[in-house]
Parts: C-alpha cells; sequence; structure tokens
C-alpha cells in the first residue's frame, strides 16, 4: 500500500543546461541552517528541564520524544499542505508555525510548566517537519541525479553550521558556567529561554518568511505527479525505500541520543572530570555544577557532524555513497563501544567523535532510500521523514535503560532525581546497534531494484 500523499510539486520543467540553481540552494540552506538550529538546543533544554522541573534523565527526554514525534504524525500532513498550496507557500507557513511556538515559550517557560514545554516542541517541529519534506527532496532533485548525495550534504553541512553554533550559545545563556551554577536560578533560567526563543528566534524566522515570499523559486517536474494522476508503481516494492527508511530511523536515533546525553555523559566525574572533588567535595553537587561546563561540548559533536558535511560533499563526488556510508557506519559503531569500554578523556572524545562520522549519514540514506523512485519520489519522502521519529523513541529507551541501571546498581550516588552513576555510560552502546544496521543498509539493503534484480 503506498502512502496517499502526492509529490510536494506541481512543476514546470527548466530548461535543461540554461537554468542557475544558485540563488534557489542559498535560500533553501538558509531554512537547513535554522532548523538544525532550534533542534540542537533541545540537547541543552534536556539538563535545563532537569533542574527546573525537578525530573530524572528519562523524563527529560521526553523533551526529544515530544520533539520527534512531531515527525511522525504531521510528514504526511505536510506532504497534503504542499500539494494544495505549493511548495513555497508551504515553506512559509512552517516558518509561521515555527514562530508561533517560539512565541508559546513564554507561557511555558514563565510559568513554569514541563507540559506547555512539550507542547511548543511540538508545534515547533511540526513547522520544521513542513519544511524538511519539502527542502530535502527539493535540494535532491535541484541539479544532476549523480551529485545527489553531495549536493544535500552540502546543505546539509548548513544545517550542522546552526547545530555547532546554538547549543553553545545555548548552554551559555541558559546554564550560565560552572563557577555560578549554583546561583544561576531558574527563574534567570526561564529569562534566558525566553530571549533566545520569543526575541530572537521568532524576529528572524518571521523575516525569513518575508524574504521567501518575496522570491522566486524554480519548481522542478522530475519527482512529481499532479493530483489525480494514476501512479502504477508502489513504494513498497523498493526495498531499498524500506531499508532506508529503518536506516533514517535508527541514524536519527543514535545520533540524537548521543547528542541528548552528551550533556548529563560528560558531567559524571570518571569521563570529563570537570570539577575537582576538593574543590567541591559534594558530589551531587559537583555534577549539576559540571553540567554547564558539560554541555558546551555538545556544541563540538555536533561541530563534527558539520566539517564532516563539507568533506563528505567533495568525497562522494568521487566515492560512491555506499561504501563511504558503510565506512562512517563502522567507524562510528567501533567509538561508541571504545567510549562505553573506556573512561576519561578517550571515553569523552570518542564519543564526540561520532558526531563526524554521523555527518553524511542522514543525506546519503535519503538519496539512497529515494533512488529509482521516479514520480513517487514525493511519498518516498514523506515515509522517509516519518522515519524520524527514531529521534523520538531511541533516546528515551537509553535514558530508560540509563535509570535502571542507576537505580539498581548505583543508588548510592543519587540526590532526589539526579543521579551521577554510571547508567549512562554503559546505556550508550545501545546506538552502536543502530550502527551497524546502517552497515547493513549500505553494503545491502541500499541497492535500488536495478541493482538488485539484475540478470547475472
Amino acid at each position: 500500500m503506498s502512502i496517499a500523499a502526492p509529490s510536494r510539486f506541481n512543476p514546470t520543467t527548466p530548461a535543461s543546461g540554461q537554468t542557475s540553481y544558485t540563488g534557489a540552494l542559498a535560500l533553501v540552506t538558509t531554512l537547513f541552517f535554522m532548523w538544525g538550529s532550534l533542534t540542537s538546543l533541545n540537547d541543552v533544554l534536556i539538563p535545563y528541564a532537569q533542574h527546573v522541573f525537578n525530573i530524572k534523565l528519562d523524563a527529560s527526554m521526553l523533551i526529544q520524544t515530544a520533539f520527534f514525534s512531531a515527525y511522525f504524525i504531521f510528514s504526511i500532513p505536510a506532504a497534503k499542505i504542499i500539494d494544495w498550496i505549493g511548495y513555497k507557500r508551504a515553506i512559509i507557513v512552517g516558518l509561521l508555525i515555527m514562530a508561533a511556538a517560539c512565541l508559546s515559550f513564554y507561557p511555558a517557560a514563565k510559568l513554569p510548566s514541563f507540559p506547555f514545554f512539550l507542547f511548543a516542541l511540538i508545534v515547533l517541529a511540526t513547522g520544521i517537519t513542513v519544511l524538511q519534506v519539502a527542502a530535502n527532496p527539493y535540494v535532491a532533485i535541484l541539479g544532476s541525479p549523480d551529485t545527489a548525495s553531495s549536493r544535500l550534504n552540502l546543505t546539509q553541512a548548513f544545517n550542522s553550521l546552526g547545530t555547532a553554533i546554538f547549543p553553545w550559545v545555548g548552554a551559555h545563556l541558559i546554564l550560565g558556567t560552572a563557577a555560578g551554577a549554583l546561583a544561576h536560578t531558574p527563574s534567570k533560567e526561564a529569562d534566558a529561554v525566553v530571549r533566545l526563543y520569543v526575541f530572537f528566534f521568532t524576529a528572524v524566522l518571521l523575516i525569513l518568511a518575508t524574504a521567501i515570499s518575496l522570491f522566486k523559486l524554480p519548481t522542478m517536474a522530475s519527482a512529481g505527479h499532479n493530483l489525480g494522476e494514476k501512479v502504477t508503481d508502489s513504494m513498497w516494492k523498493h526495498p531499498n525505500l524500506v531499508f532506508g527508511a529503518i536506516g533514517i530511523f535508527v541514524y536519527v536515533g543514535a545520533e540524537v541520543s548521543i547528542g541528548s546525553s552528551i550533556a548529563n555523559y560528560l558531567a559524571l566525574d570518571n569521563i570529563g572530570h570537570f570539577i575537582s572533588s576538593s574543590t567541591v567535595p559534594d558530589p551531587g553537587v559537583r555534577y549539576r555544577a559540571a553540567l554547564a561546563d558539560a554541555a558546551r561540548y555538545i556544541s563540538l559533536y555536533w561541530t563534527g557532524a558539520m566539517v564532516g558535511r563539507f568533506v563528505g560533499s567533495a568525497l562522494l563526488q568521487k566515492i560512491k555513497a555506499g561504501r563511504l556510508l558503510a565506512f562512517a557506519a563502522i567507524m562510528a559503531a567501533i567509538l561508541v563501544i571504545v567510549s562505553v569500554s573506556g573512561s576519561g578523556r578517550i571515553a569523552m572524545w570518542s564519543i564526540l567523535s561520532v558526531g563526524l562520522l554521523n555527518s553524511i549519514m542522514f543525506p546519503t540514506i535519503f538519496t539512497m532510500g529515494i533512488a529509482e523512485l521516479g514520480p513517487l519520489t514525493g511519498d518516498a519522502s514523506g515515509l522517509l521523514n516519518m522515519a524520524i521519529v527514531g529521534g523520538a523513541i531511541i533516546p528515551y529507551f537509553v535514558g530508560r535503560v540509563a535509570v535502571l541501571l542507576n537505580e539498581r546498581y548505583y543508588p548510592q550516588m543519587m540526590q532526589g532525581e539526579t543521579s551521577w552513576g554510571q547508567g549512562l555510560h554503559y546505556a550508550l552502546i545501545i546506538p552502536a546497534f543502530c550502527y551497524l544496521y546502517i552497515l547493513f543498509f549500505a553494503l545491502s539493503g541500499s541497492k535500488p531494484n536495478s541493482e538488485r534484480y539484475a540478470r547475472g
């Protein structure tokens, strides 16, 4: 059964060889930057929520559950919106939804209310979903099919630029520093959330929506079919798409699990060791204070993804996408295992280095997943975007395993809702299994039908 969501484009074919897409790509790239910035701030909001709402690690992971659930729920409705009003207007609608969500952070932070906080994140992710369903396939077909992975890697690199910058900004504004963490009250943190979301991001999103409304974007015919047009093919007859959807699910789950855990993971004495026990003798106080400095390293994790995407964009011009994806997957799995097996700086830098290997995964899995889908490309994009729900499920699972391990084996390392036991250290083995599946996809699952069923 195919998803009843037609293509995102009602196209007019540009003249082959005569059209420059530089301006369109540059403008669409700003969308990647914006949703990367806002998505990465969730990693900072997790320790913030633990402090303000007095909740455990697994409950704070509901931030990611709420956010990424929107991809599963709203990807197909987003495709419908794009069919009804066109992709340009849908992008504007998506930006306006995001702006409204940023405004709703005011009551969420000021009350404060964790349920309202989660609601604001769901609305924010809904707007981002509209942008993603339109922008990813748009970039993939905005040029030669042979360089689609390279092109999408390049735009994703600017997505990673946002994810590299704003965790540091958010950690500095919201969590403060380790030295001042104890004096950083919930009301001060709430004021920082309001300044960042309500004032800054709302203004930027409205400006961007205005700019896009005034810009003429080209339309593409190669991945579209019109409303009411019958298509005899089915998405489910393309194993590379089905395996690709699972690949997106586990990739996003692994990437978000690690990013969401960095602050809590590095704050452990035997991993980051940011504060000496001679300076702050109480281990609970020391752990909570270390979170502020540990959160800043989230930016390094996402910076690795940014650097890797620029490098990957160039490498994919010369190396087959499947081979490069296989290399990245096996190396990511090894780094996770090294971190879980070790301690100190080795464990710290190996887990941070996974970001570099994550870099090419999403755009490469995406473009290999939609290979040879033709007029079903739009529907396939909706399915792949729904698979981003892995970011809602796997991080919570990692957090839950960490809490259970802490309660079972490290009850003495707990004060109220805060635990500095080694549960998270060992729970992070879960992403390694995700990367092993991606290795399978790269070597076998990604083969399109022309290759999979080719006669010898």
